[in-house]
């Protein structure tokens, strides 16, 4: 992802209100299934690790988009912005700029 691409992603993420939050139980696999099931639909999501969640959110970004096969777009203070492409051309509600 270019620079370019990551800045017009995190233009749109800045109007989104969190998809998820993250409390004590952390990561679980079902909390990654749900987040695979949003991104196939969204693309584009943001997360909220709550204060109770002891985990540090870069690195509960870095899991969560190795698990997704998503990319982090950002990680602000406690909000984890991902993007996954959809799969199928169709589904594809963003066009990404061309570096």
């Amino acid at each position: 992802m270019t620079s370019k691409q990551r800045a017009y992603l995190m233009s749109l993420a800045s109007k989104l209100d969190p998809v998820f939050h993250m409390g004590k139980a952390s990561l679980t696999t079902e909390f990654e299934d749900a987040i695979k099931e949003v991104l196939e639909t969204k693309e584009l999501i943001k997360i909220s690790v709550l204060k109770n969640c002891a985990d540090d959110p870069k690195e509960i970004a870095q899991i969560l988009a190795k698990d997704t096969r998503s990319e982090v777009v950002q990680v602000i203070g406690k909000k984890i912005v991902l993007y996954k492409q959809a799969d199928e051309p169709a589904q594809r509600k963003l066009k990404l700029p061309v570096s």
